[in-house]
């Protein structure tokens, strides 16, 4: 078992719905000494790419790509789910589609993202991989590479983590849970 499937155990809450929250360490408040293992884990498993950006999605995977930036030393590029007044420019733009089958976009601003760039996609959960799919085609639409899917935490019993496989994708999930029992509160991990 690893350091984050251990942590979950500990500290993770089943809640109805196949709901696992993990507030209290990873996305709402945050362990920053677990966020720094988890950058460290990352790189152990893409160091030998030639990543040049971080792309993740606002907010919840800010901090671990945060992490995981650091320790490639590239800067982190973060998706918004709107256009806002800051994002001035020439923007990219993806359709995500939510678990509720509602679409919405998200964008990234060109002067961030080019041709030239090696992009490690990054996340605090995988589940039916709606997000992935819309990070992905902005690096697409840039012309820019996925080198890698970096996910803290996957849902191996909904359908993203094997879509993304079977599209080719090198995905790493550093725990996959398998079951969450929403009566007695276990969770298993793959």
């Amino acid at each position: 078992m690893n350091f984050l499937e251990q942590r979950i155990l500990t500290d993770g809450i089943v809640k109805t719905g196949h709901v696992l929250k993990v507030d209290s360490f990873l996305n709402h408040q945050m362990d920053i000494a677990l966020m720094d293992r988890i950058g460290e884990e990352f790189y152990r498993r893409f160091g030998d790419k030639a990543i040049t950006k971080v792309l993740t999605i606002e907010s919840s995977g800010i901090a671990i790509a945060c992490s995981v930036a650091r320790c490639f030393g590239v800067p982190v590029v973060c998706a918004r789910k709107t256009k806002n007044i800051n994002i001035d420019g020439d923007i990219y733009v993806a359709e995500v589609e939510s678990v509720e089958h509602r679409q919405s976009k998200v964008v990234v601003g060109k002067k961030f993202l080019s041709s030239a760039d090696h992009v490690l996609i990054v996340d605090d959960f995988l589940a039916n991989g709606y997000t992935l799919q819309g990070l992905i085609s902005l690096v697409e639409v840039a012309d820019a590479t996925v080198e890698g899917l970096g996910i803290a935490i996957e849902k191996g019993f909904q359908e993203g983590g094997k879509r993304m496989r079977n599209l080719g994708y090198h995905l790493e999930s550093l725990a996959i849970v398998e079951e969450l029992d929403e009566t007695t509160g276990e969770i298993v991990f793959r």
